[in-house]
């Protein structure tokens, strides 16, 4: 048992307990990617929820691999 926080394994807020796992780098911000973090993986890359939450439609829909295009009118030429 913890002399600081009295529990087994120590609270995660404790100053004994170990430090998070990183279980994966966002490809976006390069920060970890935390034991029990939500993300998402598109196109073997994996995404935090913060970078996620901060993206515009434009720049979600272009990581996912879609192309925003113009439309413009044909004039026939």
């Amino acid at each position: 048992m913890c002399s600081v926080c009295l529990q087994m394994p120590c609270h995660p807020r404790c100053p004994n307990a170990p430090e998070p796992v990183e279980v994966y780098n966002c490809s976006n911000c390069g920060e970890g990617i935390l034991d029990g973090d939500e993300y998402v993986e598109i196109d073997g890359k994996y995404i935090c929820m913060d970078c996620l939450d901060n993206m515009t439609t434009k720049e979600l829909l272009e990581t996912c691999g879609y192309e925003v295009e113009t439309a413009e009118v044909d004039c026939g030429w």
